[in-house]
């Protein structure tokens, strides 16, 4: 008796872990990596995303918020940031690297530095949204 219980839960663990490798309607979006939680004047700051697409219909952009939750002049609007030419198709799997300036994202709230986190969505052309993927904290260094 005691083996069909362990079969079934060999079998669940099985299951759940076929299933990851699926990709949905929804763009799905996962934050990578960053190359620096500091930025300072003449550095950059690149971003490491990955997605999955089932349709392989996603528009030619991602869509970027700066938020710095102690300056309200700081930070931008949701900015389309254009994505280059790829090729399309079922099932699709990538990767997207971000990458701004310091005079991209300058400190706006002197004289302290801003602390900032940045979000991300990707859609595609049936208007389907991903998750919003959310960086580490960035201080934007005056």
């Amino acid at each position: 008796m005691r083996y069909p219980v362990l079969f079934s839960i060999v079998f669940l663990a099985f299951f759940s872990s076929c299933k990851k490798d699926k990709f949905a309607t929804k763009p799905s979006l996962k934050f990578e990596s960053v190359n620096t939680t500091n930025l300072s004047q003449g550095q950059s700051l690149t971003f490491n995303l990955s997605f999955t697409d089932a349709e392989g219909d996603l528009t030619d952009a991602i869509y970027i918020t700066e938020f710095v939750p102690n300056c309200n002049k700081s930070g931008f609007d949701s900015v389309r940031y254009a994505l280059p030419p790829f090729p399309t198709g079922k099932n699709q799997k990538g990767d997207i690297i971000v990458t701004f300036g310091y005079n991209d994202v300058p400190p706006k709230c002197f004289p302290q530095n801003d602390t900032a986190v940045f979000k991300f969505i990707l859609k595609d052309k049936a208007q389907n949204v991903s998750d919003t993927v959310v960086s580490p904290k960035i201080v934007i260094i005056n």
